[in-house]
Parts: structure tokens; sequence; C-alpha cells
């Protein structure tokens, strides 16, 4: 942490953080961050590092898509007001809302969080309006997901304050070509999400950084992922991206 920040912090009265990270997540005021069996949670870090170098005590944050609440724990450990929205809320305190229009005021949040589907990979909800039901590939090209996408990005900016920022966790996706039956198919299909994504905030907001996120997958560890790779001629992903974008 830089000694800049520690001034800051402590000239605002703030105590200083004494962080300890285990596995995927950090461990805060004495609680764990997420719940560790929720599939396509995001580690807890990760929100951690954005919201300590982006944001300030009672600072309104948001996550549209808050999943399992993970960053509603990290705004609790960090003294943020955070606000979660899902539609398949897993904690009562998440608010049962659609991302693409959020029940808040034109330019009333600090900073929002999001980590959106990639693609149809998790089966996140029933609900008919869950974007994970759209193909990031497939007979459109995947579209209709960057389509939803955008109004998501849309709604962001639209209740973002200017002059503060978002983050947006993604990775690409890879997988072998299927027929309509669901057999296998010779050939692949390569989905470029997060640059695809990128290219949808740019309309909206000014990139501030790009964060190759390492995440030390044991899957990845498995022999038949690396047999998989060395058949299928394809590389594995063991890193996301995280988008940082300012509102002017």
């Amino acid at each position: 942490m830089r000694e800049a920040q520690k001034k800051q912090r402590l000239h605002r009265g703030e105590e200083p953080r004494k962080i300890e990270i285990q596995g995927d997540a950090v461990v805060g005021s004495g609680s764990m961050q997420g719940d560790k069996d929720y599939v396509g949670a995001t580690p807890s870090w990760v929100i951690w590092q954005l919201l300590s170098r982006y944001t300030r005590e009672n600072d309104l944050v948001v996550d549209p898509m808050c999943g399992s609440g993970t960053t509603l724990d990290v705004c609790r450990d960090l003294k943020r007001n955070g606000v979660g929205f899902d539609l398949n809320p897993q904690r009562p305190e998440i608010r049962l809302n659609d991302s693409r229009k959020l029940p808040l005021d034109k330019e009333s949040v600090d900073f929002v969080f999001i980590d959106p589907p990639y693609s149809t990979h998790v089966d996140y909800s029933d609900d008919a309006r869950c974007i994970g039901k759209l193909d990031s590939g497939g007979e459109d090209h995947g579209k209709a997901y960057y389509r939803a996408m955008e109004d998501v990005i849309r709604e962001i900016h639209r209740v973002l304050k200017p002059g503060r920022y978002m983050g947006l966790y993604v990775s690409d996706s890879w997988r072998k070509k299927k027929g309509a039956g669901g057999e296998s198919m010779k050939g692949s299909e390569f989905m470029p999400i997060g640059f695809e994504l990128f290219s949808i905030m740019r309309r909206y907001m000014t990139p501030v950084d790009i964060i190759s996120v390492v995440r030390h997958n044991k899957k990845l560890e498995y022999g038949n992922w690396r047999k998989a790779a060395e058949e299928g001629n394809f590389f594995l992903r063991g890193f996301n991206y995280c988008f940082i974008f300012r509102k002017v």
C-alpha cells in the first residue's frame, strides 16, 4: 500500500487495514467474504482491491449481478454502503431485479462492480430474463448477449456519478463445436468476451486500467483438462480481465 494512501486514510480517521488472504478470499473483520460453494463466485480480494483504491468510507457501492453477495460482504468490512441486485437472490439483503433497469436515481452511485455471465456456462437462474441464458457465440455470433450487456452498461453509466469508477470482471471463452443434437463436431469456437465488452464500455466511459487477474485454479492441473487442451489445440485459461472505467 502506498504511503500517501496510508496518510490519507489516517487523516480521515480510518483505521489501518490488516488483511489476510485465504485462497480467493480476503479476511477483513474476522469473517469470510462470499460463498466459496457458489458457482461463479468472484474472488473477494478482487473486489477488495477495487474498493480500497476507488472508494471511500460510506460511499454507495452497487453490484447489479450480486450472486452470492461477495460485494456486500466486502463493503461491510470496508465500511462502504453496499447495494446488491440479482434475478436469483441468494440472500435476503440482495434485491430481486434485472440489471438492465436499476431502481436507482440518475448519478447517485459512487462505484459499480459487476461480474457478468460468460455466456451459457453456468445455469444461474430459471428466470427467462437471465443474461446467462444468452450465448456469446453460436448462430447469432453473440448478438443477443452483447446487446443485453450493452443495456446493462448503459444503465451503469446512468446511475454512476460523474468522475466515479466501475469495475467489470470477465473472461474470454473457448469451446468445441457441437451439432444440433449436442454431438461433438470438428472445429472449435473462440469467444473474445472481454474485448467485446471493453469495446462497448468505451462508448460510454473512459478506460482507466486493464488488470489480468491470475487465478491458481486447481482444475487447470487436472490431467483431463491438459489432455483436452493438447488435443483441441487451445490454451488453458487461468486468468480473467478486470476492466476499470471512469465516467467523465
